[in-house]
């Protein structure tokens, strides 16, 4: 902080013990910048802190009205480079405020220093159709910020920075406990608060991709929540293993959480983001072993319900393959596979038959599931079965299908392996990145309190 470093691009790793040091490479003038000078400081704080954590970023000692551009980059876990940028003019004093001060331009503009991080995208000449999504959820992922004389938009990595700070960015809080869980045919991570216990749980259901996706369930975890993410669409061997899945499968998953020692066993709740809110809707009317305590389902539908397999569920929609469109670049749309909504009851999930607190939280623009059309389905449903009272929707506009944790940069389209095929495609989301981003924030935010309300009151019926 207070000196010149080179661009972080130049460097193998990102360690963040360095942040506070001269890094390798730098020469000439860069070793007359002295934290005792009058000389340019960036202060960006808390250096670490969770990903749905707020960041402050102010730069110091600028000349009056100087022209300065703010730039953020990290590097993933597959080695690719993401980055964001802002343009700012420095106040009367030679400062900038990235929360009073407006980016002018950029990936972003406005007040607002976590559009460097919500309008990262892959550096120029990277791969394409790239989807950040953090794998080891015990590790940080590490952010330099660095300022940039003059308002620039490309090579930052041949231009030294003026200063450069770095930040941790965690989806585990200190003391929050991860458990691989390998139990009654039942495979995920549950992850635990620190503490004693015991917690409210929440059994939490990805979407078609497949695979063990743990990052949202440690934020859980972070935020006071037993919370077991559950593998249940396996990335080997998908189509053995789907065929045998189905309900059972996920009432041992409820039940594996429920009786945990550390688990509050009448306070477990659900949470299903696309292909997992099916799950999610259909386990919550049909199944006579579980009673959750409330739902969260993101960008989801009621039709294709979870029965006796998944395989059935896949079989279904082979059926619509030829509802399947592309965009103009060719990237798969499939919202149409279950449009128009059936008008069948033995196609759809009978939600009027649901007992407990349901958020349904859905994106406008989101091009790969008709969620806002299933969700005024869902609506009319239960308002005819009368349990339309415990239904919560929140729909928003130039909002895509990736609803994820707040910050998380915005993804349009990205490459996609389909869960029963492992055939590569890149698939539509939808969305646009600010709007996008500010559902994001506000829909966790809401996530958040639902939870507190449902799962931490004991009486709010």
């Amino acid at each position: 902080m207070g000196r010149r470093y080179p661009h972080p691009y130049l460097h193998d790793s990102d360690k963040p013990e360095r942040s506070d040091m001269t890094l390798p490479g730098m020469a000439g003038k860069m070793g007359e910048m002295d934290i005792n000078d009058a000389s340019l400081v960036i202060v960006a704080h808390p250096t670490r802190g969770l990903v749905d954590e707020k960041f402050h970023v102010a730069v110091l000692n600028l000349r009056p009205h100087q022209p300065i551009t703010l730039h953020s980059v990290f590097q993933s876990e597959e080695n690719d480079f993401w980055e964001a940028y802002g343009h700012y003019i420095s106040d009367a004093k030679g400062m900038v405020k990235a929360d009073e001060t407006e980016s002018l331009g950029g990936s972003f503009t406005g007040r607002d220093p976590m559009g460097l991080i919500w309008s990262m995208k892959p550096v120029p000449g990277s791969r394409t159709a790239l989807r950040f999504r953090k794998r080891d959820v015990q590790t940080p992922y590490v952010v330099h910020i660095s300022v940039f004389d003059g308002h620039i938009s490309s090579g930052f990595k041949e231009k030294s920075a003026l200063a450069c700070t770095v930040m941790e960015r965690w989806y585990m809080a200190p003391g929050v406990c991860r458990i691989d869980i390998r139990q009654d045919g039942v495979q995920g991570t549950l992850f635990l608060p620190p503490g004693p216990g015991p917690f409210p749980g929440i059994l939490d259901l990805w979407g078609g991709g497949g695979g063990l996706v743990e990052y949202r369930s440690a934020l859980l975890a972070s935020h006071g929540y037993a919370s077991l993410a559950l593998e249940y669409l396996f990335q080997k061997n998908t189509s053995e293993k789907s065929a045998v899945i189905g309900e059972e499968y996920f009432e041992a998953a409820f039940n594996i959480l429920k009786n945990h020692p550390k688990v509050a066993s009448e306070r477990v709740g659900l949470f299903g983001l696309s292909f997992g809110t099916s799950v999610v809707l259909a386990m919550a009317a049909n199944s006579t072993a579980i009673s959750p305590k409330c739902l969260v389902c993101v960008s989801g539908s009621h039709v294709f319900p979870v029965k006796e397999s998944l395989s059935g569920v896949f079989a279904e929609m082979k059926t619509n393959l030829d509802k399947l469109k592309v965009d103009e670049n060719n990237h798969l749309i499939w919202r149409n596979l279950i449009l128009p909504i059936p008008t069948d009851p033995d196609k759809k999930v009978n939600v009027g038959n649901i007992r407990c607190p349901l958020l349904l939280i859905v994106g406008e623009d989101d091009q790969n599931w008709p969620a806002p059309e299933c969700a005024v389905d869902i609506e009319n449903m239960m308002k005819k079965a009368g349990n339309d009272h415990l239904l919560t929707k929140l729909s928003y506009p130039g909002t895509g299908h990736l609803i994820e944790t707040p910050y998380s940069p915005h993804t349009r389209f990205s490459n996609f392996m389909l869960a029963d095929s492992r055939e590569k495609v890149i698939v539509l989301w939808g969305g646009e990145t600010k709007p996008h981003a500010y559902a994001q924030e506000d829909s966790w935010r809401r996530i958040l309190k639902f939870l507190e309300r449902h799962l931490y009151q004991r009486s709010v019926l």
